[in-house]
Formats: C-alpha cells, sequence, structure tokens
C-alpha cells in the first residue's frame, strides 16, 4: 500500500475540513452536491465509453494498492541469473522459475528457455511494453478528465445558482438557498479535482513511468542473458538505468 497517497489526502483533506470546523452542516447541499457529482460522471460518459468508466474505481485503487518492484532487487537479480547461465547455460534457468515473481520478466526468460530467436523476444516484450504504457496513460487521463471537468461542473453550479439568486431578489428567503448553490458547487469541484482526480492522475503517470522504466532493465537483462554477456559487463549496463548515487556494483 502506498501510504505517501493515503497521507497525502487525508493531510489535504483534514486541513480543509479542520478550517471548516463546527461549520460542516452549512457546506452539505444535495442540490449542488448533484450538479458536481452528477454532472463529472455524465461527461466522463460522454467522453469515455462505458467499459473504461466502470474502471475508474480500479484505477483510483491502483493509487494506494500498487506495489512495483525495486530496480536495485532487480538488477541484483538478474546478475545471479547471468552468473547461473555463464556456468550451466540458459536451460539451467528452468529451476528458477518458481523464484521469479514479476510475470514481466517471468515470461522473457521462459522464452529464452523456450530457445526463441533475439529479435522474436525484443518485439514481444517491447510490444507489451508498449500496450501497458498505453494502458497507464488511459487511466492517467481519465483521472485528468475528472480534474478538469469538475471544476467546470462546479462553474455550472455557480451559474445556476446566480440565476436563481437574481431571478428571486423580491424574496430574502431564496437568496440564501441560491447564493449556496452557487458558491458550494465550486467549492465541491476545486475539492474534487485539486484533492482527488489530480494528484491521483499524477501518481499514476509517475508509476507508469516506474514501471516502465523497470521492464526497460528486465529486457536489458534478457537480452544480455541470451547473448551469453559476461554477468560483470550485463551489470554495468543494468546499472546504467539508476542514478549515480546508487550505482553499487555486487562484484565490488
Amino acid at each position: 500500500m502506498d501510504i505517501a497517497t493515503l497521507i497525502g489526502i487525508v493531510m489535504a483533506f483534514g486541513l480543509v475540513m479542520f478550517a471548516i470546523g463546527s461549520g460542516l452542516p452549512s457546506f452539505m447541499d444535495p442540490p449542488s452536491m448533484l450538479i458536481v457529482i452528477g454532472g463529472t460522471i455524465g461527461v466522463i460518459l460522454v467522453s469515455y465509453p462505458l467499459a473504461d468508466v466502470l474502471k475508474l474505481i480500479g484505477v483510483s485503487l491502483k493509487t494506494f494498492m500498487y506495489k512495483i518492484g525495486s530496480p536495485k532487487e532487480t538488477i541484483s537479480e538478474l546478475v545471479e541469473l547471468s552468473q547461473v547461465v555463464r556456468k550451466e547455460g540458459i536451460l539451467a534457468l528452468e529451476s528458477k522459475m518458481d523464484d521469479i515473481s514479476n510475470p514481466f520478466m517471468s515470461k522473457g526468460l521462459q522464452m529464452a528457455i523456450d530457445g526463441q530467436e533475439p529479435s522474436e523476444i525484443e518485439d514481444i516484450l517491447y510490444t507489451e511494453m508498449d500496450k501497458l504504457s498505453l494502458r497507464h496513460a488511459k487511466g492517467a487521463e481519465l483521472m485528468a478528465q475528472v480534474g478538469t471537468m469538475a471544476p467546470a461542473m462546479g462553474m455550472i453550479g455557480t451559474l445556476v445558482g446566480l440565476v436563481l439568486m437574481l431571478q428571486n431578489m423580491s424574496d430574502p428567503a431564496s437568496i440564501g438557498p441560491s447564493m449556496s448553490i452557487a458558491l458550494l458547487t465550486t467549492f465541491y469541484g476545486a475539492i474534487i479535482a485539486n484533492i482527488f482526480a489530480l494528484p491521483m492522475s499524477a501518481k499514476l503517470k509517475s508509476r507508469s513511468k516506474d514501471e516502465i522504466l523497470l521492464h526497460e532493465i528486465i529486457l536489458t537483462g534478457i537480452q544480455s542473458l541470451v547473448a551469453g554477456e559476461n554477468p560483470r559487463v550485463m551489470e554495468q549496463k543494468l546499472l546504467g538505468f539508476l542514478p549515480p548515487k546508487e550505482r553499487i556494483s555486487s562484484f565490488d
């Protein structure tokens, strides 16, 4: 679980609630909520296929419940496998397959064990990386669209409230509810966009980059394994993906 995401949302939302304090009931307005939440959902349904919209909850959960392997640990694992291949040959990896938890690495190594051509392995893994990137981009785009549409629906609600207020200026009792709609719809839209949707979209983009980087490391490692490169040479190639401060060789 990503603690940073949870802490960030709780902190941001909690500070808003702290500022509101005992005035919370004044910020609860069902018509305003319907305009913003319902309107945002409606616009998203117009913008995307229903199947993609239904995945929105799952996409949101990925910002909390998601874990990828450590690049350092992945490099160490690939170097160990390279040493096995150097000593015993590529078929010796068959006994190591049960210990490999990363599906992408497992798929690439299995193809290498099966004797597929290096070019075929590269093409298949590159295609998988490309499609993974597209799926991640769609999820981040969907959340960004929610972050764009929620404030827009809030502005529509503000205009509705102002029109209602101006139409009933002669009735002082109606001014308060109308102003409530006018202001709270903007408030709800800003909360949804700036505390939830847009930060989640940014986190999904960051996660996608991290996973693609990990897959690039794995692909380069498998290419080296298939080519029978020296483990030291392979390690130097893989360490190039890391920042200089993190490049620690296991052979030193």
